[in-house]
């Protein structure tokens, strides 16, 4: 049995502190770009294997690299010079009872649709897709099973999870959700994909800081660019930080802009000219950057969702934390860390801490202890939910 330790928080809670700094990466953002391509090739490595072999097969593709092309954008238009290069690189089971897999072959058009998805100007000419795939290791391999049983840990490593967000956290997650939704696009429809924002709270005075790629073929002219800057800040600040905090906010939008520069895309992406992306740089399974909360450096996208501890615990830890806010009302913060053993089943890590703060450790420990039980239960779900697309990963 996983050892389950409850404690006391001793530090500060994130809302008191006096300085938060979050950040978070849309969709269209190189880094994202990266994570996503290389779980949409897990994902269809998995549905491939389920369907000509019955059960998930070892896989981790949590590799990737974005090269940024060059291109030439201006007011009201612009071309794509050079494409955009994305290498996805990692190991996977080629071949079995006979059979082989070209995973170029079998997956290289729609994760190109699936990225072309991502970014609504991107067309599959702008892309040069590239895998790397090579046979894993026969050692973890040999250790490595998707039956009925909890499946033996792919690696030594370990997770954390929190809850809630501050308002801070929520206010940056919701901000780039919503400019990058339908509906933000309707009313700032000049808006690309690749959407940064990065939040910062001095004391009780919040600054947005936005960096938002323009389509060019939708902005005729500066003026309706500089328009639009100020339509965002305007509407950031006045209508809908209010949704989430009483704090002051100051919004401000794309602030490398010169007089002879702006953030001009042909695509909406800056992947499109320059930037380079890659795996594990982004937003954690969280959603979020948030150097204030306990944070790994463990990417979650590629790797495999039967065994690796890196993916799977990433997920389950943020699902302990809510689940305690969710039934400990006192609860005003809560922190989950989970460390697993290599060839260990999964449902048995080294520890489990929770750090609870609102609530003495003492008092709910058997509540926590059950939620923690209940969720390393829950392996399975787990696993498909992945599978599913059901969880937040990037």
């Amino acid at each position: 049995m996983a050892r389950i330790q409850v404690v006391d928080g001793k530090n500060l809670l994130v809302e008191e502190m006096p300085v938060e700094i979050v950040e978070r990466k849309g969709r269209g953002h190189p880094d994202s770009l990266c994570d996503g391509a290389a779980e949409e090739l897990s994902v269809a490595l998995c549905k491939f294997y389920r369907e000509k072999v019955g059960r998930i097969l070892h896989h981790n593709v949590d590799k990737a690299v974005l090269v940024g092309g060059s291109s030439e954008a201006d007011f009201g238009g612009g071309r794509v010079i050079a494409p955009i290069q994305i290498y996805i690189v990692g190991r996977a089971t080629l071949e079995w009872d006979g059979s082989q897999i070209d995973p170029e072959e079998l997956f290289h058009d729609s994760i190109v649709q699936w990225l072309c998805r991502q970014v609504r100007h991107l067309k599959p000419e702008h892309l040069q897709l590239n895998f790397k795939v090579r046979r894993g290791s026969v050692d973890l391999q040999r250790i490595f099973y998707d039956e009925d049983k909890p499946p033996l840990a792919n690696d030594t490593s370990f997770a954390v999870g929190f809850a809630p967000l501050s308002e801070l956290e929520r206010l940056v997650l919701e901000t780039e959700r919503f400019l990058n939704s339908e509906e933000g696009k309707q009313r700032f429809p000049q808006l690309g994909e690749d959407i940064k924002v990065m939040g910062v709270r001095d004391g009780d005075l919040i600054r947005l800081t936005i960096a938002a790629a323009f389509v060019s073929s939708l902005t005729p002219d500066r003026e309706t660019y500089e328009s639009v800057k100020e339509q965002i800040a305007r509407f950031v600040e006045e209508e809908f930080a209010p949704k989430f905090t009483k704090r002051r906010v100051e919004v401000f939008v794309n602030t490398a802009d010169t007089p002879d520069s702006a953030y001009l895309t042909v695509t909406g992406t800056s992947a499109e000219a320059g930037d380079d992306g890659q795996v594990g740089r982004g937003n954690r399974a969280s959603g979020l950057i948030t150097p204030y909360r306990p944070m790994t450096l463990e990417a979650v996208a590629g790797k495999n969702p039967v065994s690796h501890v890196g993916k799977v615990y990433s997920i389950m830890t943020q699902i302990i934390a809510q689940r305690i806010v969710d039934k400990v009302p006192e609860a005003r913060q809560v922190y989950c860390y989970m460390v697993s053993q290599i060839g260990k089943p999964i449902t048995d890590p080294q520890v489990v801490s929770v750090e609870i703060w609102g609530v003495p450790a003492a008092k709910v420990e058997n509540e926590v202890k059950a939620v923690v039980d209940e969720v390393l239960g829950s392996w399975k779900q787990i696993r498909d939910g992945f599978v599913e697309r059901r969880w937040q990963i990037y």
